[in-house]
């Protein structure tokens, strides 16, 4: 299956808000209290993937869409920020459920990291729920490493940890990073 990976359009919207949905009532179900998951409405994810969508036109979301005769259809989506200091953000990365195992994950991750380096981002960090040990094993596989923060937002009320990486090797010699880049 051909996947093309490209930045979002508020036409993506039903595509995302599916990805999204199918993720938290099948992928956290098995790993979240069951309130949180059944928290995550039809209306509050459109109402949140409307707002994201709408605050950069959709500059800052990744799909990842298989090429089918029929046309596209959104299999992922990660979300991405760049910080000061060089520091990039992934907010958010979801795979359709039934698209796991297929590569889509580790595909949108590169393309989140080499659109951050392109941003001038040289480390990057993300927040997964403590609990959610198959996406933080993900991670870990993908370089992505614990840094000994925690949080937990009152949204969700749930721990989360974060992870980060050193995107690529900075050009700056007193740079702490340099050596370490990928």
């Amino acid at each position: 299956m051909p996947l093309h990976y490209r930045f979002a359009s508020t036409a993506d919207l039903d595509g995302i808000v599916e990805v999204f949905l199918a993720c938290w009532r099948e992928s956290y179900a098995t790993v979240l209290p069951r309130r949180l998951v059944e928290g995550m409405s039809d209306d509050r994810a459109v109402e949140l993937w409307t707002r994201v969508l709408g605050e950069a036109a959709g500059a800052d979301v990744l799909v990842a869409e298989s090429r089918e005769a029929s046309g596209g259809v959104i299999l992922g989506l990660a979300r991405i920020a760049t910080g000061a200091q060089g520091e990039g953000m992934i907010h958010s990365l979801y795979v359709a459920p039934h698209a796991h195992g297929r590569g889509i994950g580790s595909g949108l991750l590169a393309e989140a990291s080499d659109a951050l380096i392109s941003a001038g981002s040289v480390t990057a960090h993300l927040w997964v729920f403590k609990e959610n040990v198959p996406s933080v094993t993900f991670y870990q596989h993908n370089g992505w490493l614990p840094d000994g923060r925690t949080r937990v937002q009152e949204e969700f009320g749930e721990p989360e940890i974060r992870l980060a990486t050193v995107l690529r090797q900075s050009q700056d010699p007193a740079s702490p990073y340099n050596g370490r880049g990928r």
